[in-house]
């Protein structure tokens, strides 16, 4: 038995119940969207700024990872090839994936880097000439 049920004096009738819209249901459902997705975006946030992509004069670093930690190096006499992927989003906002393969099956690919033609420019403006 409800509260309104329980508090009706005597002769006292309900005639109506108004029900709440289900527009008002939107906070509820979007403050469980935010305790779901906030942590992931968190993740995904500190994964970005726990990512380092460089080239030295000697070798190429990749480095990924917020508590443990992934490293691929290479070693700038042991590239090979340095291509490049860009897909049509790619070109109109200028990111896309630059792969180096080096000496027998090793590989290490620099995703979603920001003009990756400068990126392939430059990694090949560093590699040892050859005499």
């Amino acid at each position: 038995m409800s509260y309104l049920q329980k508090s009706l004096s005597t002769g006292e009738e309900v005639v109506a119940v108004f029900d709440r819209h289900w527009v008002t249901l939107l906070p509820v459902f979007g403050w469980a969207i935010l305790v779901v997705t906030l942590p992931v975006a968190i993740y995904q946030y500190l994964q970005l700024r726990c990512l380092e992509q460089a080239v030295t004069n000697k070798r190429l670093v990749h480095k990924e990872g917020i508590i443990s930690r992934r490293t691929a190096e290479m070693k700038l006499t042991a590239i090979e090839t340095v291509d490049m992927d860009q897909s049509v989003m790619g070109r109109l906002l200028d990111y896309g994936h630059v792969r180096i393969t080096g000496r027998g099956t090793s590989t290490v690919i620099l995703r979603c880097v920001k003009d990756p033609i400068a990126v392939k420019r430059t990694i090949e403006g560093v590699l040892p000439t050859l005499p």
